[in-house]
């Protein structure tokens, strides 16, 4: 007797879900679905930006904010790379989620954006550097680096993510780099999935 298994997809129908011929199976890493579809998105700064050693505040070194209208920017990672720094230096990345309404960054001169899947660079999300933002909160994410001798350019910091901040339209979401001195200076960027509504739906 023959069963079948049964899924609904975006649209609300149902589909039959398919096994390799041993029964097993197997779903792609939403990375991968995303960025197959075009969702994936990369956006960094490129000149050397001095680091805080306080908590942030109302600065952020790069800020994206969501422009698309009906789709949800799912965070995947936030990057630093020192450009600059001395012996027995340290830095760390942080983070502020700005909610929707917020006001748009001035301005979007970032040098580099890309795509993840071979598109043109199109104008979904608005990355600006330097913007006077709300301090909605501000919190530490991923590990910090430490930087033993003096090496130009040196370490590279990563937060990974992983869906676990959702920045809806109207939104935003800011970075600095924390450091035990502002000698560390370093070019930041982010790593984002630009993903239609229906398809985060939990309900």
């Amino acid at each position: 007797m023959n069963h079948k298994i049964q899924g609904v997809n975006s649209s609300g129908d149902e589909v039959n879900l398919k096994a390799s011929d041993g029964g097993i199976l197997h779903n792609l890493p939403y990375q991968v679905v995303w960025t197959a579809k075009g969702y994936g998105w990369e956006a960094m700064n490129t000149s050397a930006i001095a680091s805080l050693i306080v908590r942030p505040a109302q600065l952020s070194q790069i800020t994206l904010y969501n422009n698309s209208g009906s789709k949800s920017f799912v965070i995947e990672r936030a990057f630093a790379h020192n450009l600059i720094s001395i012996a027995t230096c340290s830095f760390g990345i942080w983070l502020c989620v700005h909610p929707t309404g917020m006001t748009a960054p001035t301005g979007n001169n970032i040098a580099i954006r890309n795509s993840l899947s071979g598109l043109a660079a199109g104008a979904e999300g608005i990355v600006d550097t330097a913007e006077a933002v709300a301090n909605n909160g501000w919190f530490p994410w991923g590990n910090s680096r430490q930087q033993t001798v003096a090496t130009v350019p040196g370490a590279q910091a990563e937060a990974q993510i992983g869906g676990r901040i959702i920045i809806p339209p109207t939104a935003g979401i800011s970075m600095q780099v924390v450091a035990n001195t502002a000698v560390v200076t370093c070019t930041v960027g982010l790593h984002w999935f630009s993903v239609p509504e229906k398809e985060l739906s939990v309900n």
